[in-house]
Parts: C-alpha cells; sequence; structure tokens
C-alpha cells in the first residue's frame, strides 16, 4: 500500500516511503537526493582533512603513517571533487533548472535517475576501498607512471581508475540531459537572453562535461590497461610515455576547474541582484564572459606541465592564454560589484557567502595568474603555494558559492528557512577557517615546502605555518558541522517559508513552496529576464502558476530500472578488478537485461499526453 502525503490539498498528493524515492524520476526528489549524498560525502572527506592536518601540526609527528596519510590525501582530494562539489552541483541543476526555465521535469527524467544512482553507488565503490585495506593512495592526478603495477602494487589504484570510471558516466548523462533540457524545453517567450544566469551557466557547464568528462575516462581505461592487462600506455621501458597521461589528465583537468567554479559563478549572479534590488549590471556581458571562460579554459592546460619541458615555444603559448582566461573571470567580478553598486543590499546569508565569495576567489585567482609566469611557476610547482591557490578558488570560490546557493533556494525546495543566526555563524566560521587554513600555505610553499609529503623536519621555519594552517582546519571543520544542524534542524522544523520569500525575479518564486510535483499547473509565457519584477507580468505569470489545473498533468511513471541498471553498470566495472575477460564479460549480461527492460517499460501512464 502506498502512502500518501499532502503537499498542497487544493492540487496534489505525493507518494513518500522508501520505495518511492528509489523509483522516483522526479527531478526535485533527485535534486535532494543528489545534495544530501553530496554532503555525507563532504563529511566524510573533510574528517580525512583535518587528521591530515592533526599529522602536519608539528615535525616528524607520527599520528599517521605514511601509507595512511597518502590514502586520506588521495581520498580527500578525489572525493571532494568528484563525489562533493561536481554532484552538489549538479543538485542544484536538477532542481532549479526545470523551474526557472518553465519545464515540468527535465528532457530524459529515468536518465536523471540513472545518472544519480550510478554517481551513488560509483562513489560507494570508491569509499568501499578503505574496507578492503586498499584506499588509493597516489594523490588524486593519479600520475603515471607512479600509478603503473612497478611502483603501486596491490587493488589501491584499481578502486581509484574503475570508480573514476563509474562515476564519469553519471556525469556524461547529466551534461546531455541538461543541454537538451535547457535547449528544448523552456518555456513559450523564454529565450536564450533571457534565461536566468544560473540556467545559462548550467549550459555551459554542461557542454564541458560532455566535452572534459569523456578526455579523463579515456585516460582512466589506458591506465586500466597497463595495470590490469599488461599494456604499456605509460611505461616509457616498453616505448610507452608518462607524459602522456599528464597531457590526458589536465586537458580535462583545467576544464574541470571552469565545471567546478561557474554553477557558483551562476548562483551568485541570480542571489546579488536578488539583494541588491537590482536587475544584474551587464547581463549580456556576464553570459558572454561565462561562454569565454568555458572556451578558453581549453587553452591552459599545459601551465601545469611547465616543469616537464614542453620547450619555450608551447610555454608561451599556454602563458598567454593563462593571463587572457583572467579577463573574462575579472569582468564578471566588476558586474557583480556593478549589480551591488548603489542597490538596496540586504545582507542575508546567501548574500554574505555571495560576497564572500567574490573577496576570497579573487585572491586565488590573482595567485593563480602568477602560475602564468613560467619562472614563477617553476619555483611554486608542487610546493603548498600551489595547494593554496587551489583551495582559495575551489572552496573560496566553488564551495561558497553553493552554500550561498543552498541558503537562497532551500526555502523553495522545502517549504522552510535555513535558520539565519545558524547561517551566519557558518558564514564567519567558514570565512575565518578558510582563510587560516589556507594563507599561510602560500608561505609554507615560498618557503620549500613540497606538496604530499606526510611530514618535515625541524628548523626549516614550517612549524608555525603548518600550526596556523591546522587551527583554522579545525574551524573550518567546525563550520560544516553547523551547516549540516541547520539543514537536519531546518528541514524538521524550520520557519515555513512563502511562494517568494526573498522577493525575486525569477520564475521559480512564481511557484509555491515546495512546488508541485508536476511544478508548473500550466506553462506560463515569459515576456521579459525579469518577470517577476514587472508588476503586470508578475500578475500573469502567477494567475497561471498559482491557479490549480484542470486537469493534474501526466508525469513520468516511477521506474526501478535505473536503480538496478546502474547497479549492474557498477557490477561490470567492478568486475574488471578480476583481470579475467570472460568473467567481465559475464557482467555484462545484467547490463544488456536492464536495458532492454528499460526500452519496453512504458515511460507515461497508458492514454497519457505528454
Amino acid at each position: 500500500m502506498s502512502v500518501q502525503i499532502e503537499n498542497d490539498p487544493d492540487t496534489h498528493a505525493e507518494e513518500t516511503g522508501i520505495w518511492s524515492w528509489i523509483t522516483t524520476v522526479d527531478h526535485k526528489r533527485i535534486a535532494l537526493m543528489y545534495f544530501a549524498t553530496s554532503l555525507i560525502f563532504f563529511l566524510i572527506a573533510g574528517a580525512q582533512a583535518i587528521l591530515i592536518r592533526i599529522q602536519l601540526f608539528r615535525p616528524a609527528n607520527d599520528f599517521l603513517s605514511a601509507e595512511v596519510y597518502n590514502e586520506f590525501f588521495t581520498m580527500h582530494g578525489t572525493s571532494m571533487i568528484f563525489l562533493v562539489a561536481m554532484p552538489m552541483a549538479v543538485a542544484f541543476f536538477n532542481f532549479v533548472v526545470p523551474l526557472q526555465i518553465g519545464a515540468r521535469d527535465v528532457a530524459f527524467p529515468r536518465l536523471n535517475a540513472l545518472s544519480y544512482w550510478i554517481y551513488l553507488l560509483g562513489g560507494l565503490y570508491l569509499t568501499s576501498s578503505f574496507f578492503f585495506g586498499a584506499a588509493p593512495d597516489r594523490a588524486w592526478t593519479g600520475y603515471a607512471n607512479l600509478t603503473l603495477p612497478q611502483f603501486s602494487p596491490g587493488l589501491n589504484m584499481d578502486f581509484w581508475l574503475i570508480g573514476l570510471s563509474i562515476v564519469g558516466i553519471s556525469s556524461i548523462m547529466g551534461g546531455v540531459n541538461f543541454i537538451t533540457t535547457i535547449i528544448n524545453m523552456r518555456a513559450p517567450g523564454m529565450k536564450l537572453m533571457r534565461m536566468p544566469l544560473f540556467t545559462w551557466m548550467t549550459l555551459v557547464t554542461s557542454f564541458l562535461l560532455v566535452t572534459a568528462v569523456p578526455i579523463i575516462s579515456v585516460a582512466l581505461i589506458f591506465l586500466g590497461f597497463d595495470r590490469i592487462f599488461g599494456a604499456a600506455f605509460f611505461d616509457p621501458a616498453r616505448g610507452g610515455d608518462p607524459v602522456f597521461w599528464q597531457h590526458l589528465f589536465w586537458l580535462f583537468g583545467h576544464p574541470e576547474v571552469y565545471i567546478l567554479i561557474l554553477p557558483a559563478f551562476g548562483a551568485i549572479s541570480d542571489i546579488i541582484p536578488t539583494f541588491s534590488k537590482k536587475p544584474l549590471f551587464g547581463y549580456p556581458i556576464v553570459v558572454y564572459a561565462g561562454i569565454l571562460i568555458g572556451f578558453i579554459g581549453w587553452g591552459v592546460w599545459s601551465h601545469h606541465m611547465f616543469t616537464v619541458g614542453l620547450g619555450p615555444f608551447a610555454d608561451s603559448f599556454f602563458i598567454a592564454a593563462t593571463m587572457i582566461i583572467a579577463i573574462p573571470t575579472g569582468v564578471k567580478i566588476f558586474n557583480w560589484l556593478g549589480t551591488m553598486w548603489g542597490g538596496s543590499i540586504r545582507f542575508t546569508t546567501a548574500m554574505l557567502f555571495s560576497v564572500g565569495l567574490l573577496a576570497v576567489f579573487t585572491i586565488g585567482g590573482l595567485s593563480g595568474i602568477m602560475h602564468a609566469s613560467a619562472p614563477v611557476n617553476l619555483q611554486q610547482h608542487d610546493t603548498y603555494f600551489v595547494v593554496a591557490h587551489f583551495h582559495y578558488v575551489i572552496v573560496g570560490g566553488t564551495m561558497m558559492g553553493l552554500w550561498a546557493a543552498l541558503y537562497y533556494w532551500f526555502p523553495k525546495a522545502i517549504g522552510r528557512y535555513l535558520d539565519e543566526t545558524l547561517g551566519k555563524w557558518h558564514f564567519w566560521t567558514t570565512l575565518i577557517g578558510l582563510n587560516l587554513t589556507f594563507f599561510p600555505m602560500h608561505f609554507a610553499g615560498l618557503y620549500g615546502m613540497p606538496r604530499r609529503i606526510f611530514t618535515y623536519p625541524e628548523g626549516l621555519g614550517l612549524e608555525i605555518w603548518n600550526q596556523l594552517s591546522t587551527v583554522g582546519a579545525v574551524i573550518f571543520g567546525l563550520s560544516g558541522l553547523i551547516m549540516t544542524w541547520n539543514v537536519i534542524q531546518s528541514y524538521r522544523k524550520g520557519e515555513r517559508a512563502p511562494a517568494d520569500p526573498w522577493g525575486a525575479s525569477s520564475l521559480e518564486w512564481a511557484l509555491p513552496s515546495p512546488p508541485h510535483h508536476y511544478n508548473f499547473p500550466n506553462i506560463p509565457t515569459v515576456r521579459s529576464r525579469e518577470p517577476l519584477w514587472d508588476e503586470e507580468e508578475r500578475r500573469e505569470v502567477e494567475g497561471v502558476t498559482m491557479a490549480p489545473p484542470k486537469a493534474e498533468p501526466h508525469m513520468p511513471n516511477p521506474s526501478y530500472w535505473p536503480f538496478l541498471l546502474a547497479a549492474s553498470i557498477t557490477l561490470s566495472w567492478a568486475l574488471v578488478m578480476t583481470g579475467i575477460w570472460w568473467v567481465i564479460a559475464l557482467g555484462m549480461i545484467p547490463t544488456a537485461t536492464c536495458v532492454f527492460m528499460w526500452a519496453f517499460e512504458p515511460a507515461f501512464p497508458e492514454g497519457a499526453e505528454h
């Protein structure tokens, strides 16, 4: 028997219970599952980071062994990028984008569910390596030839390459889905240049996902053939080339930076105008700057490889590209400042995180521009200066942008406010902890501290910088616990939120909080870039979105095949670890079966129009 929960008694009832979540294809529920899962991985990876910092608190520390330290920092970096930052952004893609463009769902609802289940099972597979005593231990970059069997025996890096191969499938599927959704499912009148910036940055990010992730997938397959089947793509003793791995990895790795940061840019581009009570200054320029960042980001990968010896001609190209990409990023920052200038600013938690992003990301961007100079790069390469730069960009940029998005859209998703007092505690502990953790790393790097070392001797002048960083990491960890507690408490008994708690301008705020399971009872027509800030258009839109439908729209059928197919795909990849071709082939049987059954399952109720 199904259980019913009344979200809005005048319009619809929605099933609840564990089975309804396993079989759901509703983009809003999938978004909540993405966020909850990535939050759990965030707490795990954050705990690993604090243990790393405790180990580095004093010279010659034996709190962690070298082996355990290597496992923790490898899994911390891998998890934060592939299991936290990327899927947490996808959680907001899932929830917000269909509502912003006036769609009832994403283009491929079952593919959307499959993408989530593959991410979850791939993440569990990767994390399960700890229970087998074989956690990945060669850094998140997986450099060959350190990852070849003779230098990395055991299953450690097999778990890494197979786990990332599984998770990569999810990213590609998500990218295809959101490109199709944004291009084909916009409401009448929702022209491209009327789309909110968050939807625009989702579109650019999705193109990066479907073009960049296949590159790392190919690299991982090559590495798997080297490790498991005795190939020689990266083995110089047999004609391979370890630098080939670096090219493949960074050809993915630098667009990956923009896969991580552009969603945050999109979120604050919607948040800052809302809390400044002004339209975004230079909207078309911000759109073009985002597209340029995605495009130019393909031409900077070898600034990670200035120490390899590519030669002055190649280095010159990447020096120029690295400097040029700062231009559209700087343009965005000035547009956000221009939006706030003269505005009626309201410093909610979401706005504080948005302003904090501008300050902290600018510091990270400036240290990144320093790396465009090859001589400076040679000194800073593989030191803690690079660790500081990277975390200022990713934590100060991506994560602060995602926290801003959390406080902004939580009332829409759950129907309750996050507590603003706890939110401000979260913000200030984040800002203080982040800067105290990562700013001293600049000095540790300039003093010559290499990255990826588990201890260091006395007398090098590194103690004070590492101790400051460790204290900052504890404060930063506290901020994560405050945020988690806020989410849990507010979800259970937070203050009820109306349809438009912030006085925002885009379509999602014309729906009840939380929205109907079918989003829009009737699809509105959009006539301007800020439809809810024009009084006449607002009345017109709300007259459509708040009115009960003549008949409840038919939504896609729930399905358990996405979960079963994801489990089959994960099993197929896991069997690669056996190295026996026919065992791997047998693993494809349940995958093929699930694909066949999926193909013949009705996607909509019989006779339904869609």
